[in-house]
């Protein structure tokens, strides 16, 4: 579950640093580090990321409205099938 938690958070500070490189004025330096640096930790889950972004596209929701414990509901009802 911690890897999982672990992911979900990155993968939302990844949408909101996207975001905030998308708005008027363009990517700052250290908004642009940042993402680069979360990305690389991403990769350190990459089974929990998987499950996070199956999930969200599984329940229709964004991946930043997603909780851990949907997540986990949702990979425990998959596996049982």
């Amino acid at each position: 579950m911690q890897t999982v938690t672990q992911a979900l958070e990155l993968l939302k500070r990844q949408s909101e640093l996207e975001a905030a490189m998308r708005q008027r004025g363009g990517a700052r330096v250290t908004e642009e580090q940042e993402l680069y640096v979360v990305r690389r930790r991403l990769n350190e889950f990459p089974e929990a990321s998987q499950a996070v972004i199956e999930a969200a596209h599984a329940l229709r929701r964004p991946v930043t409205d997603v909780t851990a414990d949907e997540v986990e509901r949702w990979a425990t009802s998959r596996a049982v099938r």
